[in-house]
C-alpha cells in the first residue's frame, strides 16, 4: 500500500526546501510553491480519507524501525479521531497559502516557517509513537513562534516569547509520562499502550496530572490559558488562524489520546475534577470574550469557551460506564474540536481581512459597514452565528452531544449552557456596532472581498453549513472509533 500518510506529512518539507533553493528567494514563485504543495497535501489527505479507517482501531499503518534499543520506530496511523483533524489541519494551511499570497515581507522565510509547521502538525495527529509525536509536538513550537515574532504586530516579540515559555515548559511533564509508560511496557509504541494500559494506581495518577497540565496548557483550559488572547492578537492572520484551528487540539486530541485513553482508571477517579475546570474554562471564556471591545481578542477567548465543551465533553465520558453515553460524548467533543476549527478558522480570517483594510480591530471605531461591504459582513455575521451555537450550523451537532451526555450524567454541569447565552449576546453586539447601523463615512471607500479573500471564505462557510446540517459525514467516521473505547 502507497504510503499516503508519510507522503502528506513530509510533502510540505519538500515544498519547503523548494523555497529555500529559489535563487533571489522570489516573493511570487515562493507564494505560487506554497499554495500548489498545501494544495497537494489536501489532496493527499482525501486520498487517506477515501481508504477509510478500521472500526475500534488504526489502520493505514506505515511503520519503519527507528531506535531499536529501546523500542522506538516511525510509526504512523489513523483513526476516527486522528482521521478528521488530519483533513481539518491540510484544509487549514491550503487556505492559509492562499490567503498569504499578499505577504511581501521576506515571503520565502514566511512560507518555509509555515510549511514547516503543517509537516510538524499532521506528524503530531499521525504519529503512533510517542517518541515521535513528541518530537512533531515540540517543532510546531519553533515555527509558530518564529511566525508571530516576525510577522506579528506592535507588541509581537512579548507574545511570541510567552507563548514559547508556556508552551515549551508546559510540554516537559508530557515528557516525563512518556518516560513512565516506556517504563512499565518496553516501547514508545502509542497502539500499545492504548490496547493494554500499562500503569496503575499512583504511577497512573502521576502520569495523568503530568499529561493533563501539558493539554490544559495547550487546548488552553483555565488557568492555564492566559498566553492565548496575548499570542492571537499578536499573531499575524495566518498565525491565529493556525493556532486556533490546528494546534489548539494538540490538547484536546491529547486529552483523549494519552489521558483517556492510555490512564483510564486513572482519569475516571479525576473525570469529576476535570469536569469542574471545563466548566468553568467554558464560562470564563464567555465572560472575557464579552468585556472585549477588540474584535480579535473577543475571538481569542471564544476559543477558550469553545474547548471547554471539549473537555466537559471528555470528561463525562470518564464518569460514565455507560458505552451508549460515553460515546455520545465523545463524537460530540471530538466534532467539536472540527467544528471549532472551521468556525473560529473562518471568523480569525475576515477579522484579519477588515483589520488589512480599517487598520483597526476595535469594534466602536465602525458602524454600518454591511452596505459598505456586504460580502464580508454576511460572511462574518454566518459565522458568528455558528459560534453561538445557531441550530443548522457547524457547532449546534456537536455541543448538543456533549450537552446531552452531560445532562445525563452530571446535571448541574450544564450551567455551561450560560456560556451559549453569553456567547450569543457578545456576537449580536459586535454584528451590531460593525455592520449594523448607520455608516461611519469614514469607511466610505472600504472595498469588498476580493477573489483571493472569496477563495479562503467561502469553502470554510459551505463546510460550516455542510457539518451543521449532515454531521453524519463526520460522525460515522468518529463514532466507530469512539464507541469502541
Amino acid at each position: 500500500m502507497f504510503p499516503l500518510l508519510t507522503l502528506a506529512t513530509f510533502l510540505p518539507l519538500v515544498g519547503a526546501a523548494s523555497v529555500m533553493g529559489l535563487a533571489g528567494r522570489g516573493g511570487s514563485r515562493a507564494h505560487g510553491i506554497s499554495i500548489a504543495t498545501t494544495g497537494l497535501v489536501f489532496l493527499v489527505t482525501l486520498a487517506i480519507w477515501a481508504r477509510g479507517t478500521a472500526p475500534g482501531g488504526f489502520s493505514q499503518i506505515e511503520e519503519i524501525t527507528w531506535i531499536p534499543s529501546i523500542g522506538a520506530a516511525y510509526r504512523l496511523g489513523v483513526d476516527g479521531l486522528s482521521l478528521p483533524l488530519i483533513l481539518l489541519t491540510s484544509l487549514l494551511f491550503f487556505l492559509s497559502a492562499i490567503y498569504s499570497a499578499r505577504v511581501d515581507d521576506r515571503p520565502a522565510t514566511y512560507v518555509v516557517l509555515m510549511l514547516m509547521l503543517e509537516t510538524a502538525s499532521l506528524g503530531t495527529f499521525a504519529a503512533l509513537d510517542a517518541l515521535l509525536f513528541y518530537v512533531f509536538f515540540e517543532v510546531s513550537l519553533v515555527s509558530m513562534y518564529f511566525m508571530i515574532a516576525g510577522w506579528g504586530h506592535e507588541d509581537r516579540q512579548r507574545a511570541a516569547l510567552m507563548f514559547f515559555l508556556y508552551t515549551l515548559l508546559g510540554s516537559l511533564p508530557l515528557l516525563l509520562a512518556i518516560l513512565g509508560l516506556f517504563l512499565g511496557s518496553g516501547t514508545f509504541d502509542m497502539r500499545v499502550w492504548v490496547d493494554a494500559p500499562q500503569l496503575s494506581g499512583l504511577a497512573a495518577m502521576l502520569a495523568l496530572i503530568a499529561m493533563l497540565f501539558t493539554f490544559a496548557v495547550k487546548i488552553p483550559s483555565f488557568p492555564v490559558h492566559t498566553w492565548l488572547p496575548a499570542a492571537h492578537v499578536q499573531a499575524p492572520t495566518v498565525g491565529s488562524v493556525i493556532l486556533a484551528g490546528v494546534m489548539l487540539k494538540f490538547g484536546t486530541y491529547g486529552l483523549i489520546r494519552f489521558a483517556f485513553q492510555m490512564t483510564p482508571a486513572a482519569f475516571s477517579q479525576a473525570a469529576l475534577v476535570i469536569l469542574v475546570f471545563g466548566v468553568f474554562s467554558a464560562l470564563y471564556g464567555a465572560f472575557a470574550a464579552l468585556a472585549q471591545s477588540d474584535l480579535k481578542k473577543m475571538v481569542a477567548y471564544t476559543s477558550v469557551n469553545h474547548m471547554g465543551y471539549v473537555v466537559m465533553g471528555v470528561a463525562v465520558a470518564g464518569l460514565t460506564v455507560d458505552p451508549q453515553l460515553r460515546a455520545v460524548a465523545l463524537d460530540g467533543a471530538t466534532l467539536q474540536m472540527i467544528s471549532h476549527g472551521l468556525v473560529t478558522g473562518a471568523l480569525f480570517f475576515l477579522v484579519g481581512m477588515l483589520q488589512d483594510r480599517a487598520h483597526t480591530r476595535a469594534m466602536d471605531d465602525f458602524g454600518g459597514l454591511l452596505g459598505r461591504v456586504p460580502w464580508l459582513g454576511w460572511a462574518f455575521i454566518l459565522s458568528a452565528f455558528a459560534s453561538l451555537g445557531l441550530p443548522g450550523l457547524a457547532h449546534f451537532p456537536a455541543e448538543f452531544q456533549v450537552f446531552l451526555a452531560t445532562l445525563n450524567i452530571q446535571p448541574w454541569a450544564v450551567l455551561a449552557v450560560l456560556a451559549i447565552v453569553i456567547t450569543a449576546g457578545l456576537y449580536l453586539r459586535a454584528i451590531a456596532a460593525v455592520f449594523l447601523g448607520a455608516p461611519n463615512d469614514k469607511w466610505a471607500a472600504m472595498p469588498d472581498l476580493d477573489r483571493r479573500e472569496l477563495w479562503v471564505i467561502l469553502p470554510l462557510l459551505a463546510l460550516i453549513v455542510a457539518v451543521g446540517v449532515a454531521p453524519g459525514m463526520l460522525l460515522g467516521m468518529i463514532h466507530a472509533t469512539m464507541a469502541a473505547l
